[in-house]
């Protein structure tokens, strides 16, 4: 596992139940993995944005992962609602995920997770200024 650099995002995955905080935390090393694997990504900074763990690259746009007491069997990955991201996610996977709006992709607690789908739009999600212009993500 992906040590803490910072302080706040380590104290804010502590606050999770102990079931979603190990889902979280596997969304987490998906992000590292997706950046890891990425050339073009040189560095990825990890810190708390509307109190929620958020991950960002120099070329990339927000990417944030949290849990919500009014909903405590689901998870979720958010994505900049300004950008094609979350239509194109929609349009591409369908039938692997459950979307909220245009930001959100909502994973249920006993969810298995489609691994492969998921990396590829955290891949979008974290090179997004570098691929804004393709055809799907056009703004």
């Amino acid at each position: 596992m992906k040590l803490f650099k910072n302080i706040a995002v380590k104290e804010k995955f502590n606050t999770y139940p102990e079931p979603i905080k190990q889902k979280l935390l596997h969304l987490r090393e998906l992000i590292y993995e997706v950046a890891k694997e990425e050339k073009s990504i040189t560095a990825i900074e990890e810190t708390l944005k509307w109190d929620e763990p958020s991950y960002i690259t120099k070329n990339g746009s927000t990417l944030r992962i949290n849990w919500k007491k009014k909903t405590p069997h689901q998870y979720s990955m958010y994505f900049n609602c300004q950008t094609k991201l979350v239509p194109t996610f929609r349009e591409l996977f369908s039938d692997r995920f459950h979307f909220e709006g245009n930001r959100e992709i909502v994973f249920q607690e006993d969810e298995v997770l489609d691994e492969v789908a998921l990396k590829y739009c955290i891949l979008l999600s974290l090179t997004y200024h570098d691929r804004k212009h393709l055809d799907m993500l056009d703004e």
